[in-house]
């Protein structure tokens, strides 16, 4: 049986995802990022570091407080169209510089998405899917 989530019309309509990814031997094209992509140093474990802009408006264009935010979800994978693997950072508030460092991926190409969740239960779309390659 497949799980369906429903969205509220009047859910959040876009929120930035930056992927900040690092990761020993990893690299990203630029392309397929925002413009707001920044790479760190390179690290010793394969991992990328994901960062992202709370949203600040519903789809209908109302006004939403950081308060009301629950929790961020991040889906990844090797395949960009089946995200299998799931994150989930609780207390979104807490949060504070909204980002989140992915460990222990193997080598290829990994795709992440993110959607934020708020108080009532109601989900986001998901973010613009972005990438990482992990290279030995």
């Amino acid at each position: 049986m497949k799980r369906v989530i429903k969205v509220s019309k009047a859910w959040i309509a876009a929120f930035a995802f930056v992927g900040l990814l690092t990761g020993c031997g990893g690299s990203s094209d630029s392309e397929a990022v925002s413009s707001d992509f920044r790479s760190a140093a390179p690290e010793t474990e394969k991992s990328a570091v994901l960062s992202w802009n709370a949203p600040e408006s519903r789809v209908n264009g109302e006004y939403i407080k950081m308060a009301e935010l629950d929790k961020y979800i991040i889906r990844y994978g090797q395949n960009a169209d089946e995200l299998d693997r799931k994150i989930v950072i609780s207390d979104a508030q807490a949060n504070a510089h909204m980002s989140h460092k992915v460990t222990g991926l193997d080598d290829g190409v990994w795709y992440f998405t993110i959607q934020v969740q708020d108080y009532n239960g109601l989900l986001s779309a998901p973010s613009d899917v972005v990438y990482k390659e992990i290279k030995s």
